[in-house]
């Protein structure tokens, strides 16, 4: 018996068309205002027919403010941050898998325990240790009595400091700390046959050869997808790179996105140039995704053991 499914699938339609639709209106709200002239928005406000001045506006937010410059910050901070949360979590993982460690369960579980404190909630304590990298080195001092006997002798304290705020490694720093690419390269190994690395080391390949020329050409599907969702961790990132940067010229896009709107309250916001920032900041992570797509989901697909 062949069930007739059409009223089925006509309301899956109409749920996927109501919500595509709802994602895509504010898009489309944005690409619109984006076009229009500042004098036309204050006299008709927002509307749903295009303008003409996306170049205009574009040229505006070009010329007039510091985006450009935190555009290219925020390339490097997130590609900084991709690259290396990438390789930490692949090496991890394959010590954790490939090795006979007597703990690797419990330094698993704390590698985890990273995402359960997100840098949003101890950005205090990481932006005191951000603004003198030194203290883990004064505190060894003070604690073995150096920092006393230099003083005795010299009159003089021994203090370092050295800061990385505002720098491009204090802004990527921080935001490594996650678990999650470790988890995904841990459960992609355990899917792999478990004689694979037995008979690489029959034919003579050490760790090193193994992971270089077997696990990483089997891998590039999850170092695709992982880069992607690590690359768009970094470049949305707002509250760190707030703290972090002090001056404009080493500001992500995000928060120079934000410092758009004028701090006045008097002032009318100019909002085709607000909304023509905003394509700008988010075209780079829509191109991204949509040349990558095939490769985060065959990335993603995991199969558990």
């Amino acid at each position: 018996m062949i069930e007739n499914t059409k009223s089925l699938d006509r309301t899956a339609n109409v749920i996927l068309a109501v919500g595509v639709l709802y994602i895509l209106f504010p898009l489309v709200i944005t690409l619109v205002t984006a076009t229009q002239s500042f004098e036309s928005f204050l006299q008709n406000g927002f509307s749903f027919i295009p303008g003409t001045y996306l170049l205009e506006n574009i040229q505006i937010v070009w010329e007039t403010t510091q985006l450009p410059r935190q555009l290219l910050n925020s390339i490097i901070v997130a590609t900084m941050v991709a690259l290396i949360k990438c390789g930490i979590a692949f090496t991890t993982a394959f010590a954790i898998v490939y090795f006979r460690i007597r703990y690797g369960g419990i330094l698993f579980g704390m590698v985890l325990v990273t995402n359960l404190m997100p840098l949003d909630l101890r950005f205090i304590t990481t932006y005191q240790v951000a603004a003198n990298i030194m203290m883990p080195v004064n505190a060894l001092l003070d604690f073995f009595g150096i920092t006393y006997i230099v003083q005795t002798l010299t009159g003089y304290r021994m203090n370092f400091q050295v800061s990385v705020l505002n720098t491009y490694f204090g802004l990527a720093a921080p935001l490594l700390a996650n678990g999650t690419g470790t988890f995904l390269f841990r459960q992609y190994f355990r899917t792999l046959p478990a004689d694979l690395s037995k008979a690489a080391r029959m034919d003579g390949a050490g760790p090193m050869r193994f992971l270089w020329d077997i696990l990483i050409p089997l891998s590039r599907a999850n170092f695709a997808a992982l880069f992607v969702l690590m690359f768009l961790g970094g470049w949305t990132s707002y509250l760190w790179p707030l703290v972090a940067a002090s001056t404009p010229e080493m500001q992500t896009a995000v928060v120079g996105l934000a410092r758009l709107s004028p701090g006045d309250p008097g002032q009318i916001p100019h909002y085709p140039a607000i909304m023509t920032g905003a394509l700008m900041v988010s075209v780079i992570p829509l191109a991204m995704i949509a040349l990558m797509q095939r490769h985060i989901v065959r990335g993603l697909t995991l199969t558990e053991k």
